[in-house]
């Protein structure tokens, strides 16, 4: 049995996030399942190393399947390149050890938001950017964002469905920069809660828009109570980025 490893990019615009759905194959993981098992001919069923939800989108998603199949990596990548649709690609693909889990070996992931950050909205950005019209603030950004770095417990920032059995993480990095308007936000940690990194941004908006103090930052992660925070960033500024093993 192989144990194959993929890296995938996609536009989420159209789909109802990576998890397959019992009843819609309308997921990233319903439409590559599909087209491997026609590959295969066998049942697969892939394994990610995250769920992104509806409207998300990613550059480094990554996944891994067991085949029996003994079709060559580079077959592989053609066939998958050839019959999914044009809105996903599996940039990458190799064999890995057979133990290797693309979820419970990761050491650490990395996300991107990217804030359109002008009076009119870009048509051709409008899919892929949260547009936020009043001019932000980056080094009051920068200096919230400090507040959220290191382990803490972000039950503050995690929606209500999360249903983990503990809230701490580690962020271990956010860094901020603009060029033409694009804003982009890296988050880097060991495991982020149900919309955690876009807790997180609309912490940092509130922040750039002077809603919200650095006090008020700190405040929210000491209360640990998802009332007090910020609003939830819209999903389509949202990029799974990089996934570290």
């Amino acid at each position: 049995m192989r144990n194959i490893k993929m890296t995938i990019k996609y536009d989420g615009s159209r789909y109802k996030g990576f998890q397959r759905l019992q009843d819609n194959d309308m997921t990233i993981q319903g439409k590559i399942e599909a087209v491997l098992g026609k590959m295969t001919d066998e049942p697969i069923e892939i394994i990610g190393s995250g769920r992104t939800d509806m409207g998300v989108h990613a550059y480094g998603q990554v996944a891994n399947f067991k085949t029996n199949s003994e079709m060559s990596l580079k077959k592989m990548k053609a066939y998958l390149y050839e019959y999914l649709p044009e809105d996903i690609v599996v940039t990458n693909i190799e064999e890995v050890d057979e133990r290797f889990h693309s979820r419970y070996n990761a050491k650490s992931k990395v996300y991107l938001y990217k804030i359109y950050n002008n009076e009119v909205h870009d048509p051709f950005l409008r899919k892929y950017t949260n547009h936020i019209t009043r001019k932000l603030d980056l080094n009051l950004m920068k200096e919230a964002s400090k507040e959220l770095l290191g382990e803490h417990d972000f039950t503050s920032f995690a929606s209500s469905k999360s249903k983990k059995k503990s809230n701490v993480r580690t962020i271990h990095s956010i860094e901020i920069q603009e060029n033409n308007n694009v804003i982009e936000i890296y988050v880097e940690g060991d495991g982020f809660l149900y919309n955690m990194v876009r807790i997180i941004v609309g912490a940092l908006i509130d922040a750039g828009l002077r809603r919200k103090s650095i006090k008020d930052i700190k405040y929210m992660l000491e209360a640990k109570d998802r009332t007090v925070a910020s609003d939830t960033a819209a999903a389509k500024g949202l990029y799974l980025y990089k996934v570290k093993y």
